[in-house]
């Protein structure tokens, strides 16, 4: 019998987010596997279950195949189509695969690409996770949208942001660090009242909520930004 390959959000960062099931999981697959950007960063997502590992009394193996975040699309099928055969060999074994990854695994998550792969020939599930600006919403304690409100998710900061912006009452825009100031000057163009939090590592220890936005927040940054009605 073939294994299982199981795409597991483990949440924005604080372990006590991860859903039952998730920990379920964790705690009796066979194979974690566990993506990291860079052969020398450790893995995020393993971070966050590390403690749930170590309650483990049986065997298990980790593997940590590496997406690096290069904008190079064929370079990356690279990466994809090795990690891909890495996972179909301990399916093949019969061995179910965890797929950790934080947020949700449907929400820009490295996982999809993997799945696409695996999909072919093996049986795939999903275990949804807070995603990460549900998480920042809730530390800022910020509604993202009410009533007939629009929401609209962005995983970076691009021109087509001005395009759309004047449609809409919520932004949720994500890695906002890298793009600050173009958010900045798009935002600011819009002349409606608006709240505007920065949300960095998220749940984490070390989180931080700022009033506005951040130029040096990190990978792990999120801007949540509402516009004003009353």
């Amino acid at each position: 019998m073939k294994g299982k390959f199981i795409g597991v959000g483990v949440g924005p960062g604080d372990p006590e987010l991860m859903t039952v099931k998730a920990v379920k999981i964790i705690k009796s697959v066979p194979v974690i596997c566990a993506p990291r950007s860079s052969p020398h960063r450790p893995s995020i997502a393993l971070k966050i279950i590390k403690n749930i590992l170590k309650k483990r009394n049986d065997k298990y193996e980790v593997i940590e195949p590496v997406f690096p975040m290069i904008e190079n699309k064929e370079n990356l099928k690279k990466y994809w189509d090795h990690a891909a055969e890495i996972i179909s060999e301990h399916l093949s074994e019969g061995k179910d695969v965890a797929f950790v990854t934080i947020g949700d695994p449907s929400l820009y998550s490295t996982f999809t690409y993997i799945c696409r792969r695996i999909k072919k020939k093996f049986q795939v599930e999903m275990i949804p996770g807070i995603c990460s600006f549900t998480s920042c919403a809730a530390s800022a304690c910020l509604p993202l949208a009410e009533k007939d409100e629009t929401l609209l998710i962005l995983p970076n900061v691009n021109k087509k942001i001005k395009k759309i912006i004047g449609y809409v009452d919520t932004v949720v825009v994500m890695k906002t660090s890298r793009h600050g100031n173009l958010l900045k000057k798009i935002v600011e163009e819009d002349p409606r009242k608006k709240k505007i939090i920065s949300v960095v590592n998220c749940s984490m220890k070390n989180e931080k909520i700022v009033e506005g936005f951040v130029e040096d927040g990190g990978y792990l940054c999120t801007t949540l930004i509402k516009f004003l009605s009353e």
